[in-house]
C-alpha cells in the first residue's frame, strides 16, 4: 500500500529539493562562471515515463510544469508544456529503444539538454538573455548535464528500483 504513494511523493521531495541544490550555482571554475541546473525532477518524470507510465508522467508534468511555473518563473505555462512534452517523448522513444539503466540515462541527458536549448532560444527570443549560444553551452548546457549525469548516477538505479516496485505491486493487485 505505501508504495503506492511512493512516486508521487519522490516527485514532490524532487520538486521541492532542486532549488535547495540550485543554491550551488553559479561556481567559480578556473577563471570562468558556470552555472549547474538541478533537473532532477524531470528526469525523475522520464523515469517514470519509460519504466512505469507515459500517461502518469505526462500528468505529473502538467502538474509539476504548471507548480514550477507558478513557483519559480514568472512565465505560466512554459514548463507545464516542456514537461509533459519530454514526457511524451521518453515514452514514445521506449517502443524503439531497450529499457537498460544506461540507455535511459543517455535518453534522459538528451532530453534534458534539448529542454535547456528550448528554454535558451525562448528566453533568448523574448529578451530574457542576452548571451551568445557558445557561451550558454560552455557556461551552463555542458556543466548542467554533467551535473545532472551525476545525479543520475548516484541515484537512476534507485529510481528504477522503486518504480519496478510499484509495477510489481500493481500486478499483483491486478491477479
Amino acid at each position: 500500500m505505501v508504495v503506492r504513494f511512493l512516486i508521487p511523493f519522490i516527485a514532490i521531495l524532487l520538486f521541492l529539493l532542486e532549488p535547495e541544490f540550485a543554491l550551488f550555482s553559479p561556481i567559480e571554475l578556473n577563471g570562468q562562471t558556470v552555472y549547474l541546473v538541478p533537473r532532477f525532477l524531470i528526469l525523475y518524470l522520464i523515469f517514470v515515463s519509460i519504466y512505469y507510465s507515459r500517461k502518469r508522467a505526462v500528468v505529473y508534468g502538467v502538474i509539476f510544469g504548471l507548480l514550477y511555473d507558478v513557483f519559480y518563473i514568472d512565465i505560466i505555462g512554459l514548463y507545464c508544456v516542456l514537461y509533459p512534452l519530454i514526457c511524451l517523448i521518453a515514452g514514445s522513444t521506449v517502443k524503439f529503444i531497450h529499457q537498460h539503466l544506461i540507455i535511459t540515462t543517455l535518453i534522459s541527458l538528451i532530453l534534458v539538454g534539448l529542454m535547456e536549448i528550448v528554454l535558451y532560444y525562448f528566453f533568448y527570443i523574448i529578451n530574457f538573455t542576452s548571451i551568445t549560444f557558445s557561451i550558454f553551452m560552455a557556461s551552463r548546457l555542458i556543466p548542467t548535464i554533467i551535473a545532472n549525469l551525476l545525479f543520475l548516477i548516484m541515484l537512476g538505479w534507485v529510481f528504477k528500483y522503486l518504480i519496478n516496485a510499484r509495477v510489481l505491486q500493481r500486478a499483483n493487485e491486478n491477479t
